[in-house]
């Protein structure tokens, strides 16, 4: 749990306080009618508030830390207490300072996330004030200093629990953050992947375009060849993706321009590759276009965790018969001419 100090700060402040409260017990030692329950009691004080201030695990203090803290404050209670007497003229004085030890151990515990055992602590010095104490009564609540170490007690749940709801508020929000900046960089990658299509695009049909303004859209045969031969490079960008660069653009239109049917599919399966393994595959995939005489070409990815990057097959139609797109059925007077596995890795 955040307390937005140092940790280190608090940790010494409550050692420093838990060493006072032992010199004060020092200091009454000779009030008690035994002293050594009294020193059992120091010893076990102390062990558990350098237990429960070790800057060692989990913020949160461990459920067996919070039981054991509570027994702590319940033997050392009946250990004093039994040694004191609480009738005697001006009171017990710094004598009583075990009610202070158990309230700095029970804020300890409280602020750690474990106010029920705090809490619990509480109650039993409440108990053993007004029923075993005896003649310092309800009084004794006051003198002793348990409403104190209550009021401790209190304030540390309040503001442990403040800060705890304020430090998830805090994770909530960044979250919301982070998640609203990788909506923002999605929406800035497809508009930048919507403009570079769209630039690539106005690249390759920007002179036909004007042909056909400047025709009135009268074409020759060759013409409206070519178009169709723009629109499957259009149709790439859409479908090829990272299957693409300038290699392999030229060497699918001039397939085309032979008669060839190029598809190219990307589904992502290259997306993590280096920007040199990628150019490499590119290469080679344009070199396997420009030496095959293959009457249809398909290229496409093969997804991630596979050696091998994009398949390349290739088909001859030896009839009149047609080849269909890869993933398909092909015809029986279809026969593979080309078959070729571009590994990711070389």
């Amino acid at each position: 749990m955040n307390i937005g100090v140092p940790r280190y700060l608090v940790v010494g402040l409550a050692g420093l306080f838990s060493a006072y409260l032992l010199v004060l017990a020092v200091y009454t030692i000779d009030q008690p009618r035994h002293q050594a329950p009294i020193f059992v009691a120091m010893a076990l004080f102390a062990l558990a508030t350098v237990v429960s201030l070790l800057p060692f695990g989990p913020k949160r203090m461990p459920i067996w830390m919070a039981a054991f803290n509570f027994a702590i404050v319940i033997a050392i209670t009946l250990l004093v207490a039994n040694e004191l007497d609480f009738a005697r003229p001006g009171g017990t004085g710094y004598a009583s300072w075990y009610v202070a030890a158990s309230g700095i151990l029970l804020t300890i515990t409280s602020t750690r996330g474990r106010p029920t055992f705090a809490w619990l602590g509480i109650g039993f010095l409440v108990v053993h004030t007004i029923t075993i104490v005896g003649p310092a009564g309800p009084a004794g609540l006051l003198s002793l200093g348990i409403v104190g170490s209550a009021s401790w007690v209190a304030v540390s749940h309040v503001m442990s629990t403040a800060l705890t709801k304020a430090s998830k508020d805090a994770q909530r929000f960044a979250l919301a953050e982070r998640e609203a900046t990788d909506w923002q960089a999605a929406q800035e990658a497809h508009v930048y992947e919507r403009q570079f299509r769209l630039g690539q695009t106005s690249a390759m049909a920007l002179a036909m375009l004007r042909i056909i303004q400047e025709r009135d859209g009268d074409l020759t045969d060759e013409q409206r060849q070519e178009c169709l031969h723009l629109e499957g490079a259009i149709r790439d960008e859409i479908r090829g993706r990272k299957l693409l660069n300038d290699a392999v653009r030229e060497e699918v239109m001039s397939a085309r321009r032979r008669g060839a049917t190029v598809t190219l599919l990307d589904e992502g399966g290259i997306d993590d590759l280096s920007e040199v393994e990628l150019d490499r595959v590119l290469n080679r995939l344009a070199q396997a276009i420009h030496d095959t005489d293959a009457d249809k070409v398909i290229a496409r990815t093969v997804p991630e965790g596979s050696d091998v990057a994009v398949t390349v097959v290739g088909l001859r139609s030896s009839g009149d018969g047609q080849a269909v797109a890869l993933g398909q059925d092909s015809l029986e007077d279809d026969e593979v001419d080309l078959w070729l596995e571009i590994p990711r890795v070389v």
